[in-house]
């Protein structure tokens, strides 16, 4: 096109407006789903030191609750929070509604629908096992539809702009939305057997590389690269000056999105991952300091020349502190990767707080930030309150420090004490509960924090509420500008990014998912095609029927969220647990139960470890035979039916993924689980201890006395 010259040509201006209602609607539900989420974070802090907080009933047990409180926080009220962010500043940036209202309209529907049923399903038990993924397969779809229809939406409004160049913040909803929904398609593949239940397609290995391939991505493209695109829109804006450096901003979209895919194996250093995948994923961890620290830059060196006005302005506080906590934890992210820091930290209280100096740090306060800087334009009249907006921002600080300290001490203190050894050779603390006694108070602590931080956003969430009553919301905003065909031009300079990327909002698209692709094809396909990746142990041999259920049952009570299945090869842990893992033991795995916390032992070897009477006890009353122990208890496992007319059902699905159950054992397979369901049952009357076979508590004891037991070390 030629370009035309603004002395020549008449410029036509367009009449539009900006829709507020949807803005008004995210962030409504930011604020709901956030207190919920974390209402249940604190409560299931405090279960951690106060067993009797799990209640005694299968739906508020920590291991239901824990996928509840991380789903609410990331999902809705993050998840809220970014889609407030993104409808209001897209249409600004680019200068043109967003393209279609009906598909904002879904975007908000449907994704309050989805976590509505969230939050009914998991206290149900309905999960898939896979952290952060754990909804079932028809919310996965859901998920999937929703998803793209916010994406459709925003590269349409990108085609419709107004302006010849593209903003930074839109790079980034763009490479966010690409992203994430590869990742979710990905590992979301999974064979159903009823509406409620499913099988991951991937196995052992394989699925704990693609899980984590997901997980550390869902951290990355869901939690920093959406709050980095408001970052750039609303941290200026506040600060009334321009991003500190466009060049910047170009290095670090690129380098960021195209490294960030290749970490996700630091999440299984030690375990029986292929080396080759561990040392990629900690290379490419460390190269992330770079372009992480180059946003967190660009961000703070935004206010030079204005940090008079963080001491008055309590936006920039929040955003201060915001950006500080993501180059906080995009420092230790990579630390963490190094091998010899993450044998320290791997399954300790470490991560938590990791994690949690993003999340309430960078996530919560760039939120809440943004909220207090967006209710006065919404509704036409300054903040409510500014001492209680200084309130929430000081109590939620000391909410972060309360709670990220007392974990970082308690994952020092587990690490030390799992591998310290006496003079003469052995554990100092062979009982894992030793730790875990030690650990209460800590336990105290971060619940404690919890509840500050809650406070906050309690208090934020007020004084929002009382600005809003006091104003009225201004539904649409009127804007003029230019059509985008009247203002083309090229300057003689212009830069080569804008040249070829701000103006082509598909070559844009097209190139972000190119460069988050490579990374994800070069970890994945070679553990799927190669099979020397994954050895074949002869030994190991397929689930029983009754074990597979039992299995089952371990999944629904969230059981990997306190315990492993992965002895590392460490002489502390060779000693404590047994014989190190191997890729081998868990071909038939779907989905893998790894974990990656230890809040009680790990389980790999557990099998024929106690007697079956040792473990019916247990769940009925961990306490009874662990003293000091802050496992809740299972009654309804003793109490409920094992449903085994589900049983052929699962062996069908098995045989499709590629366990090796011989043709037409579906119609012997509940014969063959209740007889060992009677043989278990039978033993456990020798122990004085009479229950029938039908129920739940026999399978799980029969999975649990088969872990580890295909392969056995030495006397």
């Amino acid at each position: 096109m030629e370009p035309i010259s603004k002395t020549t040509a008449t410029v036509e201006m367009e009449e539009f407006t900006y829709d507020n209602v949807i803005v008004r609607n995210f962030a409504i539900a930011s604020i709901v789903f956030g207190i919920v989420g974390m209402l249940v974070g604190v409560l299931i802090a405090f279960q951690l030191a106060f067993p009797a907080l799990n209640f005694d009933t299968s739906y508020t047990t920590f291991g239901r609750l824990r996928p509840l409180h991380t789903n609410a926080v990331i999902f809705a009220f993050v998840g809220n929070g970014f889609f407030m962010g993104l409808y209001y500043s897209a249409p600004r940036i680019l200068r043109t509604p967003m393209w279609s209202p009906v598909l904002s309209k879904i975007s908000f529907w449907g994704w309050q629908l989805i976590i509505v049923a969230a939050a009914i399903t998991l206290p149900l038990g309905l999960t898939t096992g896979k952290e952060y993924a754990e909804l079932e397969w028809p919310l996965d779809i859901a998920i999937a539809i929703v998803w793209v229809a916010g994406l459709i939406n925003l590269i349409m409004t990108m085609v419709n702009r107004r302006v010849q160049h593209i903003y930074a913040a839109i790079w980034f909803y763009l490479a966010s939305f690409v992203t994430v929904a590869m990742l979710h398609v990905v590992n979301s593949v999974e064979l159903p057997i009823s509406l409620t239940k499913s099988y991951s397609w991937y196995a052992g290995v394989q699925d704990a590389l693609v899980q984590w391939w997901y997980g550390h991505n869902a951290v990355a493209f869901f939690l920093t690269t959406p709050y980095l695109g408001l970052m750039y829109y609303f941290l200026p804006k506040a600060a009334n000056r321009p991003i500190y450096s466009y060049r910047l901003s170009i290095v670090h979209f690129w380098s960021l999105i195209f490294l960030y895919i290749w970490a996700g194996p630091h999440h299984l250093l030690y375990t029986s991952l292929p080396d080759w995948a561990q040392s990629l994923g900690t290379v490419f961890s460390i190269m992330l300091i770079a372009p992480s620290w180059g946003g967190m830059i660009n961000g703070l060196f935004t206010l030079r020349g204005a940090w008079d006005k963080v001491r008055e302005d309590v936006v920039l506080k929040f955003m201060v502190v915001a950006v500080t906590a993501y180059g906080m934890a995009t420092f230790e992210g990579p630390m963490l990767s190094l091998k010899n820091v993450n044998a320290i930290a791997h399954y300790t209280d470490w991560i938590v707080a990791h994690v949690h100096v993003g999340a309430l740090g960078w996530n919560g306060f760039m939120t809440f930030a943004i909220m207090y800087w967006l209710f006065p334009r919404l509704y036409g009249r300054p903040l409510y309150s500014l001492k209680l907006a200084n309130f929430h921002f000081w109590i939620g600080t000391l909410g972060i420090i309360f709670y990220a300290v007392p974990m970082y001490w308690a994952g020092w203190t587990q690490s030390s004490m799992w591998k310290e050894f006496t003079e003469e050779g052995f554990l100092k603390y062979p009982n894992f509960l030793e730790t875990v006694t030690q650990l209460v108070p800590f336990y105290i602590l971060r619940g404690f924090g919890g509840t500050l931080y809650l406070v906050g956003f309690i208090v934020g969430s007020y004084n929002l509420a009382m600005t809003a009553l006091k104003g009225k919301l201004i539904k649409s905003e009127k804007a003029r500008s230019a059509s985008l065909a009247s203002i083309w031009h090229q300057p003689a300079n212009e830069f080569w990014h804008s040249r070829i990327f701000e103006r082509k909002p598909v070559l844009l698209t097209v190139i972000a998912l190119v460069a988050v692709i490579i990374g994800g094809v070069i970890e994945l396909v070679p553990t799927f095609m190669v099979e020397s990746n994954v050895p074949t142990i002869e030994s190991v041999k397929p689930y029983s029927p009754l074990e597979l259920q039992g299995r089952d049952i371990y999944v629904r009570e969230g059981c990997y969220t306190c315990h492993s299945q992965m002895v590392r090869p460490f002489r502390s842990e060779t000693e404590r647990y047994g014989e190190y893992s191997k890729a081998g033991e868990f071909v038939y795995d779907h989905p893998f139960q790894w974990g990656s916390k230890r809040t009680g032992p790990d389980l790999h070897r557990v099998g024929a470890k106690y007697p079956d009477s040792w473990h019916f006890n247990h769940m009925e009353d961990p306490t009874s035979m662990s003293p000091g122990s802050i496992m809740p208890k299972y009654p309804w496992l003793i109490e409920n039916e094992l449903d085994l007319t589900t049983t052929p059902a699962k062996i069908s699905a098995m045989r499709t993924l590629g366990v090796p159950y011989e043709e037409g054992y579906e119609d012997k397979a509940t014969e063959d689980a209740r007889a060992q369901a009677n043989q278990i049952t039978a033993g456990l009357k020798k122990d004085g201890i009479k229950t029938k076979s039908d129920k739940e508590i026999i399978a799980l004891i029969a999975y649990l006395q088969r872990l580890g037991t295909d392969i056995k070390a030495a006397p």
